[in-house]
C-alpha cells in the first residue's frame, strides 16, 4: 500500500491556468430530476454541484474555465453569467448576502462554454476542448464529481505537474469488487511520499484483471501532448472515446504520475453517495451545522428506536 499523499496547504501553481469541465452527460442515474435540469445543476445543500467544482479549480488558482456541455445544459451556462433583474431586485432590498451569493458564481474565473456535439465519451469531451487550451498544460475537473472544499488535491497535482511535468492523475484505493467502475492505474512508487508512477491504465476492468486497487477518479492535470492521442484513439469501452485509453498511451512513454488521495470525495451522479453529499457539506457549514446536526441525531435516535418506519413516525396500534 502506498501512504497517500498528506493534503496540507500549498501555495496555488501559476504554470497551469486553466480547467476543463465536462458537463455534457444526461444524467440517466437521476431521472426523472434530471429530464429538464442538468445533473450538475442539482443541488448541494444551496450550490449546485458545478459551482463547487468551479470554486475547487480557482481556489487552486485556475482563472479561465471551459466547460464542454450538451443540449439542454443551457441552465449551467446562465448560472455562470450575469442576473441583471435578479441581481437588481435583491439591490433594491438591500439584501447584501444574497446579491453576493447570485454574483458569486460569474466572478469565479472567466467562464468559457463549447458544447460536445455528440455523447462520444469523456475523452471526445477532452479534445473539444482543444482549440480553447491550445498548447498549454491544463486540469480536467469532472462535473459531479466533488472534492471536499478542504482538501487540496488539486493544488497538489499542480505542484506534482510543476516538478515532473507530463501528466497527473488522481488515485484513489477502492475495495477490488469496485474496481470495475472506474479506471484502473499500474503503478510504481517514487521517492515521494503520496507521488506514484503510473506505469498503465485500463478502463473498468474485473477484479480479477485488474492490476491494482487504485481507482482513476476525476481530477487530472494534462500535458497539451494527450490531444493528439485522443486524435488517433479509436472508440474504445461502450463505443466511447476514453481518455484512460490515451493515458494508457501516454503512461507507456512514462509521462503520467499520479497523486494518492485518501480525503473525502462525493459522487453527487450516484443516488446513493448524493444525499451523503448533502448530508456532509450541510453539517460542515457553520451557519447550518450545529442546528441541522442536531436534527439529524435526534432523526437516527428516533429511526434506531423504532419511531420512525419507512421514514414516516410509527402509527399507534
Amino acid at each position: 500500500m502506498i501512504v497517500p499523499h498528506t493534503t496540507g496547504t500549498t501555495t496555488p501553481t501559476r504554470t497551469v491556468r486553466k480547467a476543463v469541465v465536462p458537463a455534457a452527460g444526461l444524467g440517466t442515474r437521476f431521472l426523472p430530476a434530471t429530464k429538464a435540469t442538468p445533473k450538475e445543476m442539482l443541488p448541494v445543500v444551496d450550490k449546485p454541484a458545478i459551482q463547487y467544482v468551479v470554486e475547487e479549480a480557482a481556489a487552486a488558482g485556475l482563472d479561465d474555465v471551459l466547460m464542454v456541455t450538451g443540449r439542454h445544459k443551457r441552465a449551467i451556462e446562465d448560472h455562470f453569467d450575469n442576473a441583471f433583474e435578479l441581481e437588481q431586485a435583491l439591490a433594491a432590498k438591500g439584501d447584501a448576502v444574497r446579491l453576493d451569493a447570485v454574483r458569486d458564481p460569474a466572478r469565479l474565473a472567466g467562464i468559457h462554454h463549447i458544447r460536445q456535439g455528440e455523447p462520444l465519451g469523456l475523452g471526445h469531451a477532452v479534445l473539444c476542448a482543444r482549440r480553447h487550451v491550445g498548447d498549454q498544460p491544463f486540469a480536467v475537473l469532472l462535473g459531479d464529481d466533488l472534492i471536499d472544499p478542504r482538501e487540496t488535491l488539486l493544488s497538489t497535482m499542480l505542484d506534482v505537474r510543476d516538478r515532473y511535468a507530463g501528466s497527473v492523475v488522481a488515485l484513489m484505493e477502492v475495495p477490488r469488487e469496485q474496481i470495475h467502475l472506474y479506471g484502473c492505474a499500474a503503478v510504481e512508487p517514487t521517492e515521494e511520499k503520496g507521488v506514484v508512477h503510473v506505469t498503465g491504465l485500463v478502463e473498468k476492468p474485473s477484479p480479477e484483471t485488474a492490476p491494482s486497487a487504485y481507482a482513476v477518479i476525476g481530477r487530472y492535470v494534462l500535458d497539451p501532448a494527450v490531444f493528439d492521442v485522443l486524435d488517433r484513439t479509436p472508440p474504445g469501452r461502450g463505443g466511447e472515446i476514453q481518455l484512460t485509453d490515451a493515458l494508457q498511451e501516454l503512461a507507456a512513454g512514462g509521462t503520467v504520475h499520479g497523486v494518492v488521495f485518501d480525503g473525502l470525495r462525493y459522487d453527487t451522479g450516484d443516488k446513493a453517495d448524493y444525499p451523503r453529499t448533502v448530508v456532509r457539506l450541510a453539517c460542515a457549514r457553520p451557519d447550518l451545522g450545529p442546528e441541522f446536526t442536531d436534527r439529524l441525531k435526534g432523526f437516527v435516535a428516533e429511526l434506531e428506536s423504532g419511531e420512525r418506519v419507512g421514514g414516516g413516525r410509527r402509527r399507534a396500534a
